[in-house]
């Protein structure tokens, strides 16, 4: 019989806060206290005279006020156990429908300036991406771009337009260094797929893999969860390295004539990698074919509790019960049922002496009004408010996160401003025109959303509305147009030359503000509230969209401290 009974249990059962054991202590001291007590008892009680005996003790039942005693012990014993944390179980979590999303890392190094591969590395990288997308993969994409420092062109969104749209302006001109940091592009991508514990699948164009690569691409393959597709935009006979104005060829320290070409060992090397596929390049579009059927048919992964790490269930409320059952029998004034919900509480792990009283969300109110931004931020349970929390603390990354699951208008337009703050323009375009989907009447969100959309665009149009305020009457008297380097009206057409110069500003009678042309955007973004004119005159904006992308860049570089890596190449 015995050797047939289930030892899982048994196997299983241990305690999760073994440290409230030490609580015993103490009761035994009591209980030791307690028994010498009444052998005290029985003595004084001999050396009363008989016949004063019922006037001097009070008449009851000894052997029922043990056994409350020693029923108020025991529970004791099961709270100090509840205490303690037993468990004997595993949670059972339902598991998660996630999206895989995909990342698109282009080389932006001037290499890819070579046209051994006609029209040019760079152009036919740029048209297989834009056959990638065509096949219509179905996951979120992103693109990074990377040269001596990595930068992200656009977030993770299901709008291909964008994509296409701003694939046609990058060269290794928008790049604030030279270089080409193979690790940094591949750094960024992961950084972006961190969101989601989806695996990921990581998309390279690149015309240099070393060895260096490969080390560690071997190394990303077995630590991150994604899936990596190589386009080696090369070729084995190579190239020279055209630069500057009229192409010369790059050379060496010793003058010698540089030469890129494929590296078709180390790609051997790659493809034997688990996780690791190279894709040569085809004529037609069956080898981006291959990769989006492949993200199509591994596009949702369900996360299974059984792949989570070990999480116990506290059993500690099946001892937590008979003690205040037993307890309630000596209730007085309160104190017991204080008592109960204190060590009631203290089963969950998750939980404060706070919680009891005050929700999170009134907590995360409390920090926000001492100033404590991202305190509040992590305690705030409403998205709305956690965004709000952490935009305040200027944790946007955390911010972005919690308005996106805010679906209302409020939540979009903040959604937007976070964006903007981050320096994703686009997405704060997105989210701002989401906003007026959801609430024409908002008219901060179309203000915001036609600026974010000349910065995203790089148009060189003004918004009709963002030129001066509506409910102003009176017209700006402007000076006339005489100087080359006023590219704002005169149907001029704007040179390089014009484009380094600084801008000359117009004179006007309003009380408009003037939006200066800037290499750094302004931190007041906001354009007030709803209803309210932001009195803004936005002056014209760059011809050449590839402008904004290199500001962009370089933003990114001061705002980060990003420095290119001594070890890379530098082409």
């Amino acid at each position: 019989m015995i050797e047939n009974l289930n030892t899982s249990v048994f196997e299983d059962l241990h305690l999760l806060r073994p440290q409230f054991l030490w609580l015993l202590i103490p009761i035994v001291v009591i209980v030791v206290l307690f028994v010498f007590s009444r052998k005290e008892e029985v003595k004084w009680k001999k050396q009363i005279p008989s016949h004063l005996q019922p006037f001097m003790i009070e008449k009851g039942n000894q052997t029922k006020l043990i056994v409350w005693k020693c029923l108020l012990y025991v529970s004791f014993v099961l709270a100090v156990l509840g205490l303690s944390g037993p468990t004997w179980s595993k949670i059972e979590i339902p598991g998660k429908t996630l999206e895989t999303p995909m990342v698109i890392v282009l080389d932006l190094s001037q290499s890819m300036m070579a046209t051994d591969i006609q029209p040019s590395r760079l152009e036919r990288a740029k048209f297989k991406i834009t056959d990638l997308l065509k096949e219509k993969p179905g996951a979120r994409v992103a693109l990074v771009g990377y040269s001596g420092t990595a930068h992200v062109i656009l977030p993770l969104t299901n709008d291909y337009s964008l994509i296409d749209s701003h694939i046609n302006q990058l060269t290794p001109n928008v790049m604030p260094f030279y270089g080409s940091d193979l690790h940094a592009g591949i750094e960024k991508a992961i950084e972006l797929t961190s969101v989601t514990e989806a695996p990921a699948t990581v998309v390279v164009f690149s015309d240099d893999f070393s060895e260096d690569n490969f080390e560690y691409l071997t190394k990303m393959s077995q630590t991150v969860n994604s899936t990596f597709e190589i386009f080696p935009v090369n070729t084995i006979t190579g190239s020279s390295i055209p630069y500057g104005r009229y192409h010369r060829e790059m050379r060496d320290d010793k003058g010698e004539i540089i030469i890129s070409k494929l590296n078709e060992n180390v790609l051997q090397k790659l493809n034997s990698l688990q996780n690791v596929r190279v894709n040569y390049l085809t004529l037609d579009n069956s080898d981006v074919e291959l990769v989006a059927k492949s993200i199509r048919d591994h596009l949702k992964f369900t996360d299974r509790a059984e792949e989570k790490e070990d999480d116990w269930q506290d059993q500690g409320i099946y001892f937590i019960i008979p003690f205040a059952v037993i307890l309630l029998f000596y209730f007085r004034k309160g104190m017991v049922l204080f008592l109960f919900l204190i060590v009631l509480n203290s089963c969950s792990k998750d939980q404060k002496f706070k919680d009891l009283w005050l929700t999170k969300d009134y907590q995360g109110q409390l920090e926000l009004d001492k100033g404590n931004y991202e305190q509040a931020g992590e305690v705030f349970q409403d998205a709305l408010r956690k965004g709000i929390g952490f935009y305040k603390a200027g944790n946007y990354d955390e911010a972005i996160r919690a308005f996106s699951k805010d679906t209302t208008a409020q939540g979009m337009y903040n959604l937007g401003l976070s964006y903007y703050k981050n320096g994703d323009y686009a997405a704060a375009a997105l989210a701002f025109g989401r906003t007026v989907e959801i609430d024409p009447n908002m008219e901060a969100a179309k203000s915001n959303l036609k600026v974010a959309q000349h910065l995203s665009a790089g148009t060189s149009e003004t918004p009709e509305d963002a030129t001066a305020d509506k409910g102003n009457k009176e017209r700006a008297q402007n000076e006339e147009n005489k100087s080359p380097e006023d590219l704002s009206g005169g149907g001029q057409e704007a040179t390089e030359k014009d484009m380094q110069k600084k801008r000359l500003e117009e004179t006007t009678n309003t009380d408009i503000r003037k939006g200066k042309e800037l290499d750094e955007l302004p931190d007041d973004f906001e354009l007030g509230k709803p209803g309210e004119s932001p009195k803004i005159m936005m002056q014209k904006v760059d011809d050449d969209p590839s402008l904004f992308l290199k500001r962009k860049f370089k933003h990114q570089v001061k705002k980060e401290g990003l420095k290119p890596n001594g070890k890379m190449n530098k082409w």
